[in-house]
């Protein structure tokens, strides 16, 4: 038994990760390189290896004729009968061949071949590994900023966060830890080559995923996510199970599920909303925490009327209509809101003659909404399930220039 060849092949299969077979192979190949530098052909060369003992032999097989013209592929019958005197003209004869009678040259390009294989399998374990992970988030080490992109160790390979996936205004020190959505694993010739992302939505949904157990096992799916990094996140949510409430899971006692997100993003606001097949509740829902009047979908055209009270409109529209906005990625839906009073201004803006009846027939559609009121409540005064959410401060205020500005904004377009 090779012992030192054996105990070698099993280190560097462990530490690699790379099959014993495929270093065999390696060293095969090496072996017939060897010997064509050595003899100039290796074509009528065989080399056995047992995979268990690692006993290894190199013959070439030679054909017995008079007058010997190629002294590598023929042999004399004299020569011949002294390996086995059964041998006769025409016959083939396996020779055995010294690979310690190999040169220098011959032995370097061997030792070449091996370790070019072993790299070759390396780099191909490396992309295999990360493919994988491809639309997963990992946690990386920082290394150091190249320009103003930044190098993340993952463990065995560097990624590239470039400077357009990094949440403006986030910092990052070197040795410092984060998680990162996988965007994309590249192979090239250095190794793998991944690029890795912060401000993807994806990786909201990941985090819920390793924080939240029932949104790991199904119980509770994510619908849909509207995100700006680094500032604010929608995202509704379902639950496959009636007596699972799917907000409540992924916020957590005292809101310990959803912080932990908050705090790996570094303080981005988490709203957590109730999905809903209807897409009047559904808008409704994604415009929390403003209260909302009225609401009327149009599926077809996928656009919405809102109607909210006017001390609420400043906050439905949100700081830079960013809550607006945001509600309207989330539904997909171009939503337009206005305040009561710009509602009634407005001639046939509601598409009903008669305003009793559209407020009556408002009041039968919130008595059909599958939604706990205290929930509601605690959600509008911000009790918070947002994690350190904070509200404008006028929100519950109806300031005259703050509502005119608002009310500016709904009258110049919807929110896209």
């Amino acid at each position: 038994m090779n012992t030192e060849l054996l105990e070698a092949l099993e280190q560097i299969e462990k530490e690699k990760d790379i099959s014993k077979e495929t270093l065999l192979e390696a060293i095969e190949n090496s072996l017939l390189t060897a010997c064509k530098n050595h003899f100039g052909k290796a074509d009528n060369v065989k080399v056995n290896i047992d995979p268990v003992t690692c006993q290894f032999s190199v013959y070439a097989e030679k054909t017995v004729v008079d007058q010997v013209e190629d002294d590598v592929t023929e042999i004399s019958l004299a020569n011949a009968k002294m390996i086995d005197s059964k041998y006769e003209l025409g016959d083939v004869v396996n020779v055995e061949i010294k690979s310690k009678e190999f040169g220098r040259i011959a032995t370097q390009n061997a030792k070449n071949v091996i370790l070019q294989k072993i790299r070759e399998e390396e780099r191909k374990v490396l992309f295999n590994q990360y493919y994988g992970k491809e639309k997963d988030v990992v946690t990386g080490v920082v290394q150091r900023y190249l320009g103003r992109n930044v190098s993340i160790n993952l463990g065995k390979v560097d990624a590239i966060l470039n400077e357009n996936e990094m949440v403006k205004g986030e910092v990052f020190k070197p040795t410092e830890r984060i998680k990162v959505y996988i965007l994309e694993v590249k192979d090239s010739t250095k190794g793998p080559r991944i690029l890795v992302s912060r401000t993807h939505p994806e990786l909201v949904k990941r985090l819920f995923e390793s924080e939240v157990t029932e949104v790991r096992d199904g119980t509770v799916e994510i619908k849909c996510i509207a995100r700006e990094a680094g500032s604010r996140t929608k995202i509704a949510v379902w639950s496959n199970d009636p007596d699972v409430d799917p907000v409540g899971a992924c916020v957590g006692m005292n809101g310990a599920r959803v912080n932990a997100i908050v705090n790996e993003l570094r303080g981005e606001k988490i709203d957590v909303i109730n999905w809903n097949e209807n897409p009047a509740i559904l808008i409704e829902n994604a415009l929390s925490p403003a209260k909302v009047v009225a609401v009327l979908a149009d599926p077809e055209d996928k656009t919405a009327k809102v109607v909210v009270p006017d001390y609420q409109l400043s906050l439905a529209i949100g700081k830079e209509g960013q809550n607006a906005r945001l509600a309207a990625r989330l539904t997909g839906f171009k939503i337009d809101i206005k305040s009561e009073t710009q509602a009634r201004e407005i001639e046939g803006w509601l598409d009903v003659d008669d305003e009793d009846e559209y407020y009556e027939d408002y009041e039968e559609y919130k008595e059909a909404q599958v939604q706990e009121e205290a929930y509601a409540d605690d959600y509008e005064d911000g009790a918070g399930y947002t994690g350190d959410t904070e509200y404008p401060e006028d929100a519950e205020a109806s300031g005259e220039a703050d509502i005119q500005a608002a009310g500016d904004d709904a009258d110049s377009g919807m929110a896209e």
